[in-house]
């Protein structure tokens, strides 16, 4: 009865390996089918050893590698008996499999937010994500997207273990010739490591980028979860807690200030140079726009906290003084009573709002953050079209704080964070300026978002055309803010304009750096004068060697410049 189940067993294998007799009826496209079955297989499974897991290397070349744990992998199967080697077998291919879906998601975190996936924080970025697309694309694009993505996951997951089960049978019915082939490879390996062979920079021949990839996300993950006592050490210090309000922001006593973040504002904007030219030329008239209003400008760069994507995350770091680069920290942070720039202008005396033309549900954010009134979509009073992921134009954003806070009769001084999402991601279609008197309950931009002008996916557009659209978003924000200090602008108005963090790669490239530029605009020159020690350069446009701070450093240079004893401080 052994003898039988072993001969079935044999008989089976033979076939998996294509080994079935011409003869037999349907022998050769049997043996072609099962052929054809096992090199697809090969190919899954050396895919899922191999393929990088960033948006770089994905040329033929990147592929031309020899990986370790095949090599190991067939040297412990081929000498197991059999009821472990199917065991072990299995229990690899799972791995494998949960592996090579974990590179289809670092590949997507790379693409957009030039960093990989983390298993302990970015859980809720697929619902942030899932947001983004509804509001992009409609409820259908969103719900075909992510239903593509999740059979995709499906699919690796059976594919990869079922792969490895029939490589295994093959390779046990060819011991001999596999341990064979497997030792030859395992000697060129040994020689490509000792060599450093790459036939792509960065890229060696000697791969070992499976256990890589488990070996660093098991580290990424121990890390992440010894954050949050490193979180709460840096939270623990704070200069400027028990500052009673008399003492704070005296030299701005009576002006109202306005936050406002421009989205995806970075440094690539205005030096890289595909877009350099054409920023500069706008960041050049608008500083003499200014000037001929009687404003002045300062400028320079914070380093932000993210990229890509996470405008929260870079909020909350120049709001609180704290490094909030991940979900739990700013998670911990709005559980805590964090001294915030906001809360600083708010125990001076300031009225302080949010002007949130991205809100359309609950924000309990706001009382974290201390505003005395978070104005939502549904607030601002707009009845036009939508553009793409904004809600509205920067324009009417801006129109609508005036008329809802500015224009305010008998009122305090106002302290405004106001984010710009016109240069939000997929940047099309695009709203055009109109004369502020125009615009109304914002009804003139229907013609702008007529037909033809619906938003697609970034993926599906060339890349030069994104780059132009991305181009041309960011031009729109920047002259609307100019626009608006030219209209709107007096002697109490004081704006610090910055980006919230770099594009995403997939308009840029790789990244050179995390640097957003920021800019303080002004008319009373006494406000430059406590900004003396800072080293900023004048106009609205940074030098390549203006000075950069950390984006967590801005809240107390601000709050020490603006001080009882700030004037020309650092």
């Amino acid at each position: 009865m052994t003898t039988e189940v072993r001969d079935d067993q044999s008989a089976r294998d033979a076939r998996d390996a294509g080994g079935a007799e011409d003869g037999a009826p349907g022998g050769r496209p049997r043996r072609a089918r099962a052929r054809v079955a096992t090199a697809l297989a090969g190919v899954v499974v050396f895919v899922a050893l191999v393929a990088p897991n960033g948006t770089g290397n994905l040329g033929p070349a990147a592929f031309a590698r020899i990986p370790v744990e095949a090599l190991v992998g067939v040297a412990v199967l081929v000498v197991l008996p059999a009821r472990p080697r199917r065991v072990t077998a299995a229990l690899a291919g799972v791995a494998l499999g949960g592996l090579a879906v974990l590179r289809l998601v670092d590949w997507g975190f790379h693409a957009v937010l030039a960093r990989p996936f983390d298993p302990v924080f970015d859980w809720g970025m697929f619902g942030r994500a899932g947001e983004f697309l509804t509001a992009s694309l409609g409820g259908g694009g969103a719900l075909g997207i992510t239903a593509a993505a999740g059979l995709l996951a499906v699919a690796v997951l059976v594919c990869v273990p079922l792969s490895v089960l029939r490589l295994t049978r093959v390779a046990v019915t060819r011991r001999s010739t596999t341990l064979r082939l497997t030792g030859a490879a395992g000697v060129v390996w040994l020689v490509c490591a000792v060599l450093s062979v790459e036939l792509t920079p960065g890229v060696p021949v000697a791969s070992g980028s499976a256990a890589d990839l488990a070996y660093d996300h098991a580290r990424q993950f121990g890390a992440s979860l010894r954050d949050g006592e490193r979180f709460a050490q840096e939270a623990a210090v704070d200069d400027f807690r028990a500052t009673p309000g008399a003492q704070l922001l005296t030299g701005l006593r009576g002006k109202d200030v306005v936050v406002a973040f421009v989205e995806s504002y970075g440094r690539d904007a205005v030096e890289d140079p595909q877009f350099a030219p054409d920023i500069g030329a706008v960041l050049a008239a608008g500083g003499a726009r200014l000037r001929a209003a009687g404003f002045g400008s300062r400028s320079a760069y914070l380093t932000s906290p993210t990229l890509g994507g996470g405008s929260w995350l870079a909020h909350a770091t120049l709001l609180s003084g704290l490094w909030v680069d991940n979900e739990q920290r700013y998670r911990t942070l709005l559980n805590s009573d964090r001294f915030t720039l906001n809360r600083a202008f708010r125990r001076a005396g300031w009225r302080t709002v949010g002007v949130m033309p991205g809100l359309t549900r609950a924000w309990p954010e706001g009382r974290f953050y201390g505003y005395d009134r978070v104005y939502g979509a549904d607030d601002l009073g707009y009845r036009g079209p939508r553009f793409s992921w904004a809600t509205m134009p920067d324009q009417f954003t801006l129109a609508a704080f005036e008329r809802l806070e500015r224009a305010r009769a008998d009122r305090a001084p106002v302290m405004a964070e106001i984010p710009l999402l016109s240069s939000h991601a997929p940047w099309s279609p695009l709203p055009r300026l109109v004369g502020w008197e125009e615009l109304g309950d914002g009804s003139v931009f229907a013609s702008m978002a007529g037909p033809g002008a619906h938003p697609d996916a970034i993926s599906s557009r060339e890349t030069s055309r994104v780059r132009d659209d991305y181009r041309k978003a960011l031009e729109y924000s920047l002259t609307t803010l100019v626009s608006y200090v030219e209209a709107h602008g007096d002697d109490d108005l004081v704006l610090v304009v910055l980006g919230d963090h770099q594009p995403s790669p997939l308009v840029t490239g790789e990244p050179g750096s995390r640097d957003v530029p920021v800019s303080v605009i002004a008319r009373d020159p006494r406000v430059f004068e406590r900004l003396g020690g800072w080293g900023w350069h004048d106009g609205l446009e940074p030098g390549p060697d203006a000075p950069v701070w950390r984006m967590d450093a801005f809240r107390d240079r601000f709050l020490t410049a603006f001080g009882p004893r700030g004037a020309g401080g650092s």
